[in-house]
């Protein structure tokens, strides 16, 4: 018996147990896994095979490709995949509501991880005083080297199209962050006619409404050559698949100091000689670790070692 013709895909899209996928030509079909569990996610590429004559034009997905990295989450008890093969994720935060740096450095703890570049997004640059205070709790991660944009999403939209176009070009980008940032806003701009749904603050629980339900592929240019992932908005950010001994090599500002430490195996929390808490100080200075950022990397350790509980 001739073997089934496989087809090379891209997944463009999940629904559930199905997914979208789209051929080299720029037709979609939604496609469904071999097998009762779906392994796919948004970025995956894939060889597929066509329904049988007369039973339509969906197809079944026969084989995952080997992924360059993966984007995840992980709590106590499931794992979120965002989407593979990335180059780059954009995180968008706001100056309203007040952005959590917590949730930042979680999002970018986990790009770290995978190594994949990491760009922040600092929206609503016309809240004049709420975006001056953002900005300025910003500085420690400028001062590591990230890029942060000052964005003005629904009032200069000329301005940042043109500026994320420089960032974007010939890339595959994430664009996460949580509700109320400005994703949905961000992927019409950049993809006129996307039709991602935008949602308005909840003002009196000063977090945003979730809108974006499933994740998707939307392609920037006609050549197809500069992609964006809109993803669901999310409230928490667990990191349980980092060990805690790997957290520090995943935070700039705690790695440059950490070979400064008497033991190599210094956790960073209570050993003498340790170079990441002589560095720890309140003086804005381009080779000190803000209080803030090392008070994330103890709770962070602590949460990372705490055992199971199911």
């Amino acid at each position: 018996m001739a073997a089934p013709d496989l087809h090379d895909g891209l997944v463009v899209a999940t629904h559930g147990r199905h997914c979208m996928v789209e051929s080299p030509d720029g037709s979609r079909r939604i496609c469904h896994p071999r097998g009762k569990k779906s392994q796919t996610v948004v970025g995956d590429r894939v060889r597929w095979q066509a329904a049988p004559a007369g039973q339509g034009d969906e197809g079944t997905v026969e084989k995952v490709l080997p992924r360059r990295n993966l984007f995840y989450r992980q709590d106590e008890l499931r794992t979120k995949s965002f989407a593979a093969n990335l180059d780059q994720i954009l995180v968008l935060v706001a100056a309203e509501p007040e952005l959590s740096a917590h949730q930042l450095s979680r999002a970018l703890i986990a790009a770290e991880a995978e190594h994949i570049l990491p760009i922040v997004g600092l929206n609503k640059r016309d809240l004049a005083v709420p975006f001056a205070k953002a900005w300025e709790r910003l500085a420690p991660y400028r001062g590591m080297g990230y890029t942060v944009l000052p964005l003005a999403l629904t009032t200069a939209a000329a301005e940042d199209r043109d500026r994320l176009l420089a960032l974007l070009a010939g890339k595959t980008t994430l664009v996460l962050g949580p509700s109320g940032a400005g994703k949905s806003t961000l992927i019409n701009l950049m993809v006129p006619g996307a039709l991602a749904a935008t949602g308005e603050i909840s003002q009196a629980l000063n977090s945003g409404k979730h809108t974006t339900t499933s994740t998707s592929w939307y392609w920037v240019d006609a050549d197809r050559t500069t992609a964006l992932i809109d993803s669901p908005g999310f409230q928490e950010f667990g990191l349980h698949h980092i060990p805690p001994a790997s957290l520090a090599t995943c935070m700039p500002d705690i790695a440059a100091h950490a070979a400064d430490c008497r033991f190599y195996n210094c956790s960073h929390l209570h050993e003498p000689g340790c170079g990441v808490r002589d560095a720890v100080r309140d003086d804005g200075a381009d080779d000190s670790i803000d209080p803030h950022r090392y008070r994330i990397y103890c709770d962070l350790h602590a949460e990372l070692s705490q055992p199971p509980r199911y």
